[in-house]
């Protein structure tokens, strides 16, 4: 298949839209696919892209006011010569909002189906950052998602979500995880002695320091006796941050293969966010092995198993989240059967398990479309 994935971000951005566009270009490729990357451009420019697998077409960006870390493409023509000249059978949209809009129409007026992949709660967005706006959200989600032939979920609260706010012909497919990269064995007792050096127990997160992450939860953990909390991240909410966690250690972005070694570090993950579509973050703590404290909204409801890998917390209970971390730095072999469980959980979603079912979506597609012609 010659596909086309035009998404709203891609490495070198960090986030969960960026990483799985570029996992999905990585198995089309590798199943024999011929993928082609639209995306907007870098601070830095359209540079080259070492990290994908495929060549990309870099579309004008622009910052978003208040948060540079994201961009925004402009207005251009190219999204739709991208897709004529890559002579594309289907159109996937990864997180659709502005150039997935672009990439949407294109592929409507050149009769080209088009999978939707929903990731991003823009609803929560609006009730974080304007206090307002979740039923103009929902109107742009549905009309953007009803022209798709197929929208993918990554959990069954967004599938809930997505159904409930009349959005038609939506399928779950979650996401995968890299189980060779994040793995126990790559705890490192050098780096928790530094992190901690005192002996300290490691509480961590990992992710976007912005509003909607609620990261300030963890302020009661902080106050907790022998226990040191680690944020990696980075986003406009590090100032504040750095004063509401007072002892926190702030280790700025991290990836890669030094990102699994902190997250085999670590003796807790706690995620905060309660608008999380999926939450690729516990994903990898799990692969990790290491026992996960989330919020019970989302996409960890069906990653997290309440007293079996770790806690489910009220989504935005300070309390509720301290509780759970004082009970699992209160009991070691608790956290070492959590820590089990939870990477026996994760190891058959791969992202090539996970590649072959999007594929699968692909061929249901196509099919489809094969048929309405046909008749």
């Amino acid at each position: 298949m010659r596909v086309v994935i035009v998404t709203e971000s891609f490495p070198p951005d960090v986030n969960g839209v960026a990483h799985c566009a570029l996992q999905t270009a990585r198995h089309l490729v590798d199943r024999g696919h011929h993928p082609l990357v639209v995306a907007p451009a870098t601070a830095a420019g359209s540079g080259p892209d070492a990290q994908s697998p495929c060549p990309v077409i870099r579309i004008p960006s622009l910052p978003l006011p208040g948060y540079p870390q994201v961009r925004v493409a402009l207005p251009s023509r190219r999204v739709a010569a991208a897709i004529t000249e890559h002579r594309a059978d289907i159109v996937h949209l990864a997180s659709p909002f502005i150039l997935g809009v672009r990439g949407m129409a294109a592929a409507a007026r050149l009769g080209i189906p088009a999978v939707a992949v929903y990731q991003t709660d823009l609803a929560g967005y609006a009730r974080t950052y304007v206090g307002a706006g979740e039923a103009t959200a929902w109107r742009r989600i549905r009309s953007v998602h009803a022209a798709a032939d197929r929208t993918l979920a990554p959990s069954s609260a967004a599938l809930g979500d997505l159904e409930a706010h009349g959005v038609p012909r939506v399928r779950l497919w979650p996401r995968g995880v890299d189980t060779e990269r994040f793995r126990p064995e790559y705890r490192d007792e050098a780096l928790r002695r530094e992190l901690a050096p005192n002996g300290e127990l490691i509480v961590g997160y990992v992710g976007r320091l912005a509003p909607e992450k609620q990261i300030e939860l963890l302020a009661g953990v902080c106050g907790l006796q022998g226990v040191r909390v680690v944020v990696v991240g980075d986003g406009p909410s590090q100032p504040h941050l750095t004063e509401a966690l007072p002892g926190a250690v702030f280790l700025g972005r991290r990836t890669g293969d030094e990102l699994a070694r902190i997250f085999a570090s670590l003796d807790i993950f706690v995620h905060t966010g309660p608008f999380e579509t999926f939450c690729q973050t516990v994903q990898e703590a799990m692969a990790s092995g290491v026992p996960v404290v989330a919020p019970a909204a989302g996409g960890p409801l069906d990653l997290v198993a309440h007293g079996r890998t770790g806690f489910l917390f009220p989504p935005r209970d300070e309390n509720a989240v301290t509780d759970a971390v004082r009970t699992l730095a209160a009991d070691p072999a608790l956290r070492a059967e959590y820590g089990t469980a939870a990477r026996a959980m994760v190891e058959g979603r791969t992202w090539a398990a996970v590649g072959d079912q999007l594929i699968a979506h692909y061929g249901d597609v196509l099919a489809a479309r094969k048929v309405v012609v046909a008749a």
